[in-house]
């Protein structure tokens, strides 16, 4: 449906596996996670060891909105193109030496004395970590084929994942032993990855298919989104892209308050729950990735995503039988098994619907666009859950997974290309 690459017979598995694509995956995944990481796991902690009250840390989310509206200034990044490195290389040093200034110049700070200037700090590590996934999104389409999207998105996925444990455990472990200011940039050091792999990878984009005009970057990545196949055929590919992951986007929004209602303790919930959501959530990844070796991108929609359907059935039978560690545990570990099996096939549908002419822009509007329904499940769930019960709230997650499912008889057929 876009005008990618077409790969007419799947090759060899060890020719995907083990080429230098993935490697490349594996850094730009790192580099393109670390930051996100920064802002949700050490910059709280931070300011709570300083004094900082929950509700003005809690109000620090808002800085995050550049997010969400990254789309708004990715036709900057298809149009033009640095001086250096060429169009995606050199928009990624640049974000990536934003982003290593920004997060050491945190700790420069005292939050007890300067708190206006470090929101202002916070959103500039935001907007140049936003900015930096523009880019790196749009060259992760444009390096991998057709097959090797699921396998290259798995290895992206789980480096993203694991580059977590800079600053939400290295990062706190130094900071009890070091000052904030020295631990930022300490942290901020690791962006020097993301930066020599910027220098040392070979430029991907085509510039005979950039857009000419800045007015072209804007309209033409809509036009020709919803001219591929006509209206129709887009607004089915938005609707299946809000509905696909609903339902376990609902059921895990109020996850930990659920695990505490069930008569769990917090360590009980950090020790098992925590734990078996992350080893799950890598596992998920890695087996959709290699799934994915023989799997076409349609097949593993309709496989991961009953399985992703299935598993939400679990914390309906946990809301029943109550606490039990080893039923929490399984119930956890398949349900984010699920989300990370879903993770995958998703995120390679959407680099198949981008079109290699304006892959910043679209990769940034659909992965945006599928944001929204995380939204919508952290605003609505607590309502449900109040009304309906927790066995009733689980058993409308699941109903709502099933659209998303039937959706899949339009966009990706079991044995359509």
């Amino acid at each position: 449906m876009n005008d990618s690459v077409s790969q007419p017979n799947r090759r060899n598995w060890k020719d995907i596996l083990f080429s230098r694509r993935m490697l490349v995956c594996v850094f730009i995944g790192f580099t393109s996670g670390m930051p996100l990481y920064v802002l949700i796991q050490l910059v709280p902690a931070w300011l709570r060891s300083n004094g900082v009250d929950l509700a003005t840390i809690g109000l620090f989310s808002l800085v995050s909105l550049p997010y969400t509206w990254k789309f708004l200034w990715s036709p900057i990044m298809d149009r033009f193109a640095p001086p250096f490195l060429g169009r995606r290389r050199g928009w990624a040093l640049i974000t990536q030496v934003g982003l290593l200034i920004s997060i050491g110049m945190l700790g420069v700070f005292d939050p007890g004395q300067s708190l206006g200037v470090i929101v202002g700090v916070v959103f500039s590590v935001a907007l140049f970590s936003a900015s930096q996934d523009i880019v790196i999104d749009a060259y992760r389409r444009e390096l991998l084929a057709d097959d090797e999207l699921g396998t290259g998105n798995s290895f992206f996925i789980n480096a993203y994942r694991l580059s977590s444990l800079v600053p939400g455990s290295l990062a706190l472990i130094l900071s009890d032993h070091l000052p904030w200011s020295s631990v930022f940039w300490i942290t901020a050091v690791f962006m020097a990855v993301g930066m020599v792999t910027s220098l040392v990878i070979r430029e991907v984009s085509d510039d005979a298919l950039a857009p000419h005009t800045l007015r072209e970057a804007v309209i033409e990545p809509f036009r020709e989104f919803f001219a591929r196949d006509g209206v129709a055929a887009a607004v089915a590919v938005l609707a299946f892209m809000f509905l696909y992951k609903l339902g376990d986007n609902m059921a895990t929004a109020l996850a930990t308050p659920f695990y505490l209602d069930m008569g769990f303790t917090r360590t009980e919930i950090g020790a098992v729950a925590k734990i078996a959501a992350l080893w799950a959530s890598i596992a998920g990844s890695i087996i959709g990735g290699i799934a994915m070796l023989k799997l076409s991108i349609n097949k593993a929609l309709w496989i991961f995503g009953f399985v992703q359907l299935v598993t939400i059935l679990g914390f309906a039978w946990l809301s029943v039988i109550g606490h039990d560690t080893t039923a929490l545990f399984v119930v956890v570990s398949a349900e984010y098994l699920g989300v990370g099996l879903g993770t995958v096939a998703l995120t390679a549908y959407i680099a198949r619907e981008t079109s290699l002419a304006f892959t910043a822009t679209q990769f940034a509007l659909f992965s945006s666009f599928i944001a929204i329904p995380r939204t919508f499940a952290n605003a609505s769930t607590g309502f449900l859950i109040e009304a309906m019960g927790y066995t009733g709230f689980f058993l409308l997650c699941t109903a709502v997974a099933a659209p998303g499912m039937l959706m899949l008889f339009k966009v990706a057929p079991w044995n359509g290309k």
